[in-house]
């Protein structure tokens, strides 16, 4: 849910229009401030790999729910190139070393892992 805080200072901001989203209950808390945040006219990504549920398939169906409503699912390596825009960023090499550590296997997502 988007809390009246969050709601005052995403209105203090008239230029932002994208909000990246993580948390946990990807099925509850995350889902409905994806819900809130595409009402209010943001263009939402959730952050995959840093979004979880105590069960896989709330997590999944959480997700997917979230896409059929207009988010956007990402991972965090691309968020980060997506930031940076290019190469010539200032902390492209460093970023570059960090997405290079081990990850999970599965996203939890049917059909989905990152071997794809």
């Amino acid at each position: 849910m988007l809390t009246p805080e969050v709601k005052e200072l995403l209105k203090q901001k008239p230029a932002v229009s994208q909000v990246l989203l993580c948390g946990i209950e990807a099925h509850v808390c995350v889902l409905q401030t994806t819900l809130d945040l595409i009402e209010s006219g943001f263009e939402v990504h959730i952050l995959v790999d840093g979004t979880s549920s105590q069960r896989l398939h709330d997590r999944a169906i959480g997700l997917h729910r979230a896409t059929q409503s207009g988010a956007f699912l990402v991972s965090s390596e691309m968020a980060l190139f997506q930031l940076m825009e290019n190469a010539k960023a200032d902390r492209f090499k460093e970023i570059s070393k960090l997405v290079q550590e081990p990850r999970m296997d599965s996203l939890g997502l049917p059909g989905i892992t990152s071997a794809l």
